[in-house]
């Protein structure tokens, strides 16, 4: 217990510490600040927003091994709340980032409505009542096979439908004039990457039994992100579009070419060929290896989709403060997540009959 307090305590300081560090920095150059901001943000939200989808997933496709993560990813998804609050300041701020909040933005008639600061964040607060909804009833509906394939079928439905929009109000609308139909579908990919990493990394820290499974999820999740990738890259060269040919241009100049490379190289080539071999998938410290590199690949993704879009940044502050919110942000997710499965009896939702036929098992 001891310990325990001591290691909060050590969290709290280092918490209020880089919050400090992020206040110091918006005084510096706010815009940089609240870039690093959204980028950190994008990065780590996406494990507790893509773990809700494989939650719902593995209430479909039950087996022993999606049983096993379940405590896992019930206490990812349970700080869905509170990245939802910790949006808000890039809401009060939108016009510092985003081009179509601007007070002279030129825009299409349907964009100028659309991407309208009031809408932008009524949809994101609506995203996330309804993520937390869909997590509590996920929480609730456990373990009853019924109301798990209830509540997982349409959940699904209605899960894919506001990731894909997410991702069009908070990334693409960095760069309004660019536009592709499959970002959504893109983003979600993103999400349900870094959603399946963080579940089995956790679980595999809580002591789960088997790794050769979770290793074929993983390389699964690793081959649907790639192509989505190649899809959006294949339709705007096929369009040959300006506006979209640009968005690949900027990526592909003044240094991001590396951080296009790297993520080529560590997300794609480097895991492909480890979870090829039979050795590193049954081994669990490799599994766990390779998906720490796969959370850390959503920083250099989430940095490759915004950065470049956004004008009039400083290198060296804007990385600082890059590390302090991704700091800040992940320290919060590990602290959620670790109340939420110790303090997991007496947060459990599900009817008393149902937890009473649960522990009898």
């Amino acid at each position: 217990m001891i310990g325990r307090g001591l290691r909060d305590r050590r969290l709290m300081i280092a918490v209020v510490g880089t919050a400090g560090i992020l206040v110091a920095g918006a005084f510096a150059d706010h815009r940089s600040t609240a870039a690093a901001y959204l980028v950190a943000w994008i990065a780590v939200s996406a494990v507790p927003i893509g773990t809700l989808g494989v939650l719902m997933a593995s209430y479909l496709v039950r087996r022993a091994w999606t049983e096993e993560l379940q405590p896992a990813m019930t206490a990812i998804c349970a700080t869905l709340p509170i990245f939802g609050v910790l949006f808000l300041p890039v809401l009060l701020d939108l016009a510092t980032l985003y081009p179509a909040a601007g007070p002279h933005a030129v825009l299409p008639a349907f964009k100028t409505i659309y991407l309208a600061p009031w809408f932008v964040a009524a949809r994101t607060v609506a995203y996330f009542i309804v993520w937390t909804w869909l997590a509590l009833k996920l929480q609730a509906a456990w373990p009853d096979p019924n109301r798990m394939a209830r509540t997982a079928s349409g959940g699904l439905i209605v899960y894919a439908i506001s990731v894909s929009f997410a991702g069009v109000d908070w990334i693409e609308a960095l760069d309004p004039q660019f536009h592709s139909s499959i970002y959504g579908l893109l983003y979600l990919g993103m999400v349900l990457l870094d959603g399946v990493a963080g579940a089995i990394g956790l679980g595999l820290l809580c002591g789960i039994r088997r790794a050769g499974g979770y290793s074929a999820l993983l390389l699964s999740m690793i081959l649907l992100w790639a192509y989505l990738h190649a899809m959006q890259y294949i339709v705007i060269w096929s369009g040959n579009i300006p506006d979209e040919v640009t968005w690949y241009i900027d990526r592909s100049s003044e240094g991001w070419q590396f951080g296009l490379a790297l993520l080529a190289v560590g997300q794609l080539v480097v895991p492909f060929f480890a979870l090829v071999s039979r050795r590193v998938r049954a081994d669990r410290r490799r599994l766990l290896g390779l998906c720490a590199l796969t959370l850390a690949m959503r920083i250099c993704e989430a940095s490759v989709l915004a950065f470049p879009a956004i004008a009039g940044l400083h290198g060296w502050l804007t990385g600082i403060m890059l590390v302090a919110g991704l700091a800040l942000l992940m320290g919060l997710l590990a602290s959620g997540a670790a109340f939420r499965l110790r303090h997991a009896r007496w947060l459990n939702f599900a009817p008393p009959r149902v937890r009473a036929e649960a522990e009898r098992r």
